[in-house]
C-alpha cells in the first residue's frame, strides 16, 4: 500500500479511487481531523492554532499571506508523506475546493518537485473524456503496486 497525495486535496472522489484500490490517500480531511479533535483547538471551527502559520514557514516565506501558510501547514504534511500523487488540472470547486489560488500553485509545485510517481490529469468534460480519467486512474494505481512490489524485492 502506498501513500497517494491528492489535488485537490479534499477531493472525495479521488480519494475513494485510491482506497478502492488499496492505497492510502493523503487528504486534507486528515489533517483537519487531527486539529478538530486536538485539546489545543478551544472552539472549532476555528481550527488554527498559533502554531499553524509559524510550521507553515517551511513550506512559504514570511511574506506570504498567513492564511497561505497556515493552508501549507495542512498540505506540507501530505507533501512530505506522499509517496506517489494524483493532480487535477482545471478542477471545479464542487471537485474539491482547493482553497486559494497561492496555495493550489505551491501545492503542485510542492509535488512536482518530488521524485515520486505523479498523474497530471485535466478535469474531464464529456462523459467520455470521465470514462478515459477513470481508467487512467485505476491504471496509475495498479502500477503503483508493481512499483512497490518491485521495491519489497
Amino acid at each position: 500500500m502506498m501513500k497517494v497525495a491528492i489535488f485537490p486535496p479534499n477531493s472525495m472522489i479521488l480519494a475513494d479511487m485510491i482506497v478502492r484500490s488499496g492505497h492510502e490517500p493523503l487528504v486534507v480531511q486528515n489533517e483537519m481531523k487531527q486539529k478538530v479533535t486536538s485539546s489545543e483547538i478551544d472552539a472549532p471551527p476555528f481550527n488554527m492554532t498559533e502554531e499553524d502559520p509559524i510550521n507553515g514557514l517551511k513550506y512559504a516565506a514570511i511574506e506570504v499571506p498567513s492564511g497561505v501558510r497556515g493552508r501549507m501547514s495542512l498540505f506540507g504534511p501530505i507533501i512530505e508523506e506522499a509517496e506517489a500523487a494524483i493532480i487535477m488540472n482545471e478542477a471545479p470547486y464542487g471537485f474539491g475546493c482547493v482553497g486559494c489560488a497561492r496555495s493550489a500553485e505551491l501545492t503542485v509545485f510542492s509535488l512536482r518537485r518530488r521524485d515520486i510517481p505523479i498523474l497530471e490529469l485535466d478535469y474531464p468534460t464529456s462523459r467520455d473524456a470521465t470514462v478515459e480519467m477513470v481508467y487512467k486512474i485505476n491504471t496509475f494505481l495498479d502500477n503503483l503496486k508493481e512499483v512497490e512490489a518491485e521495491s519489497d524485492d
